[in-house]
């Protein structure tokens, strides 16, 4: 069995006071370029992946015979990866397709949410969650006492894409790491009450009709004010070893911001724009002696595939044979 999943852009936590009673509350973006591995029942536990990924895959395994008695005879290979910490949602991605996996080998009828909820994912907002199991645009209605409910979903034109650009310095915080700042952090409420009006007559109207300029405009302003919640935690609304990046950004894209902890930066751009933005933003960061990885993300409109072997021979063969 193989599990491919999307990566995740983070676009912002909307209210980390939980005024009306829920707290964080998020928006996400599913892009093409997830992990894709593979699952088989064994004998014993065997894993194929290095640091980090090793031991989530590990821990996902406990935590669903913990749960679900569903043992730890597997063999996971991961053939494809989302690199760590970096804004991509790489943690609730793998663990995600790991224990979707093993559900689906012991014809176990639970939905993600639970899966979620059982790996202790979704505690700080739900974009991860929703991105894997739908992929698009994603909006959840904050915390109460467990996993935020999904408010909005939305289908990502698919002329529009992103320019990703992580650069070469300190990775972003990882869930140990978080956990002290998102236990006390209570954000700012004048900032989370326009995030949420922008989110409402900005953003969703914005994609509804197509219109890039509309929801770019709207996105950068939203990060923005996301930044004021954390500016106390990473140094300013945004990282400062990012600046740079935005910087570009801010000027030849239609909106822009920072994924989650970073350092991942990313602009709203039309696909058919990429090449030539590929090129300028590497002079640039040339210029400015900045290394940076730097691609382009694709819109991913569903959510994770789980494949079978058979379906997936018959898919190869189909893409052969087409």
């Amino acid at each position: 069995m193989r599990v491919i999943t999307p990566r995740r852009l983070h676009l912002g936590l909307i209210d980390p006071s939980g005024t009306l009673g829920r707290r964080f509350g998020s928006i996400g973006v599913g892009l093409e370029g997830g992990y894709e591995i593979k699952v088989t029942m064994g004998d014993s536990l065997r894993i194929s992946a290095s640091g980090e990924d090793y031991e989530t895959i590990k821990r996902t395994v406990e935590r669903m015979n913990g749960a679900f008695e569903t043992g730890v005879g597997y063999s996971i290979e991961v053939l494809r990866t989302i690199p760590r910490h970096v804004g991509l949602g790489s943690t609730t991605q793998l663990s995600l397709a790991v224990a979707s996996a093993i559900a689906k080998l012991n014809n176990l009828d639970v939905s993600t949410e639970r899966l979620a909820e059982v790996l202790g994912r979704g505690r700080n907002g739900g974009a991860g969650i929703y991105t894997f199991i739908h992929g698009g645009f994603v909006l959840d209605g904050g915390s109460k006492t467990g996993i935020p409910p999904l408010i909005f979903r939305g289908e990502i034109p698919e002329d529009w894409a992103f320019l990703l650009v992580t650069p070469e310095t300190e990775r972003g915080l990882d869930e140990e790491e978080e956990k002290p700042i998102m236990g006390e952090v209570r954000g700012r409420v004048d900032a989370a009450m326009e995030i949420s009006y922008r989110i409402l007559l900005g953003l969703l109207p914005a994609l509804k009709e197509r219109d890039i300029r509309g929801f770019g405009k709207h996105l950068s302003i939203i990060q923005r004010l996301v930044g004021k919640h954390f500016e106390a935690y990473q140094g300013g609304e945004f990282r400062e070893d990012v600046e740079v990046a935005l910087e570009f950004l801010r000027t030849n894209t239609y909106g822009c911001g920072q994924s989650s902890w970073g350092p991942t930066v990313y602009g709203l751009i039309r696909k058919s724009d990429y090449p030539r933005l590929r090129t300028e933003i590497g002079d640039y960061l040339g210029e400015h002696g900045v290394g940076a990885r730097v691609e382009l993300g694709l819109p991913r409109n569903s959510g994770a595939e789980i494949i079978t072997e058979n379906a997936f021979l018959e898919k190869l063969i189909g893409e052969v044979v087409g």
